[in-house]
């Protein structure tokens, strides 16, 4: 019986949308955990450092393929392993991150979509500043722990440039940091926020949005979970979309593809996600086009 092995960064309930997706999937092809196939989760508990080892993990138990959400797992999978197939959904570009060689002939033990939404900040920054056009000092919360917060960091710099616009970073990768950063937030007297993309937040939304709503300031994130969560704003790549893409992958790679022979996909759907509840609560009025051009209202 084929062994799928799911490498997790954080925690199955964080990742029960991603898990769902992926089940979902794998049982329209016929492919059921338990009847023919035996699916292996390992979770790193918000704990990268964990990764290298659990990967090596699915390694012994001699997984068919190996599935995983995050860039740092990816590498981990990548680290431990040249022969396993491995199939990634992440963020980031995979080919900066040196997890293949090109997106269309991945030429490894590697394959997956690619979402880009590093990328995507400019754009979030642009909406931003059409919800509050009269802002001129934006806060944004970035991971410094994120691989490409460097990238993060020169690409809203020079948006916010393009837009005369100030910007606030704290940096923030556990709760304390979370929580001493809105502090600097109140103090400097921001008129809006940023939350930079990034799986730790996206994991710990209400640590994130909760301060957000008590300063009363419009804000902008990643994932429809974030405005789902009572989060005001999102922008970013359509999730379910995405894993189920990836996720098609694993099946054609259980029914005998190669990884190096399916290119790298770029995810081409996103979402824009208002809340306008959250907006009546703050007292924010969502400009007429921004809802024409929202994919969903959330009333």
């Amino acid at each position: 019986m084929p062994v799928i092995g799911y490498l997790g960064l954080t925690s199955a309930d964080t990742d029960d949308y991603r898990l769902a997706v992926f089940r979902k999937v794998l049982k329209n092809a016929g492919f059921e955990d338990g009847r023919n196939v035996t699916i292996d989760y390992v979770f790193a508990e918000r704990d990268a450092k964990r990764l290298p080892a659990l990967a090596e993990e699915l390694v012994r138990r001699k997984a068919s393929v190996i599935f995983t959400g995050t860039t740092v797992s990816a590498l981990a999978a990548k680290a431990a392993t040249a022969t396993i197939p491995v199939v990634f959904a992440i963020g980031a570009d995979p080919v900066r991150s040196g997890l293949v060689e090109s997106l269309n002939r991945p030429g490894g033990n590697l394959t997956g979509l690619s979402f880009f939404t590093n990328q995507m900040e400019a754009k979030r920054l642009g909406l931003l500043h059409e919800l509050a056009p009269k802002v001129n000092r934006v806060a944004v919360l970035l991971n410094p722990n994120n691989p490409f917060y460097g990238n993060q960091v020169a690409d809203l710099n020079e948006a916010a440039r393009a837009l005369d616009l100030r910007l606030d970073i704290e940096r923030a990768g556990n709760a304390h940091d979370i929580e001493a950063a809105f502090q600097a937030f109140a103090q400097q007297r921001t008129g809006a926020l940023l939350v930079g993309a990034d799986p730790y937040f996206n994991s710990q939304r209400a640590l994130v949005i909760a301060p957000a709503t008590r300063l009363s300031l419009p804000a902008i994130y990643e994932w429809r979970e974030f405005a789902e969560a009572g989060g005001l704003m999102s922008y970013g790549t359509s999730l379910t979309d995405a894993y189920r893409q990836a996720s098609d992958y694993v099946v054609r790679i259980l029914q005998g593809q190669r990884p190096a022979e399916l290119p790298v996909l770029q995810s081409i759907k996103f979402e824009l996600v208002l809340n306008l509840k959250t907006a009546k609560a703050l007292g924010i009025e969502i400009p007429p086009t921004l809802l024409a051009r929202a994919d969903e209202v959330i009333e």
